[in-house]
């Protein structure tokens, strides 16, 4: 399975964790294995736990790159790209921070309404640059 194949089960597995705040979220991921909706994978499960893990810090880091926008107000898909984009810039060394965005606003092309790409581009395209300050 490609990185971005594991990426995408990853967000979808994010943004089932947003309609079920309540359920672990091995179980999330063990249920979805289970219906055949994702392929087990190391780094789908790393990414979607790390990233749930650490949900406050990485909501924090996308709140502080909005610009006239409250987190509350962002599209569950669009705001589930965001965390696992900013959970890789933060949290995963070994991959380039173009390839995190490209993949980011790649996912909200397929996913996401019209524009909303170009929005999460620009949150994250903030976040990378705030980063090499």
């Amino acid at each position: 399975m490609t990185r971005s194949a594991a990426r995408e089960q990853a967000f979808m597995l994010l943004f089932e964790k947003l309609f079920n705040p309540e359920v672990d979220c091995g179980k999330i991921y063990e249920l979805a294995a289970e219906c055949e909706v994702i392929e087990e994978n190391d780094f789908t499960h790393g990414l979607f736990i790390k990233a749930d893990e650490n949900t406050p810090a990485i909501d924090e880091i996308i709140k502080a790159n909005l610009r006239q926008w409250k987190i509350e107000r962002i599209s569950k898909v669009s705001l589930a790209v965001l965390r696992l984009a900013v959970c890789e810039i933060e949290y995963f060394d070994d991959i380039p921070v173009g390839a995190t965005i490209n993949e980011a606003v790649e996912l909200c092309k397929k996913y996401a309404g019209e524009d909303e790409y170009i929005f999460v581009n620009g949150v994250l395209g903030s976040y990378s640059r705030s980063k090499q300050k």
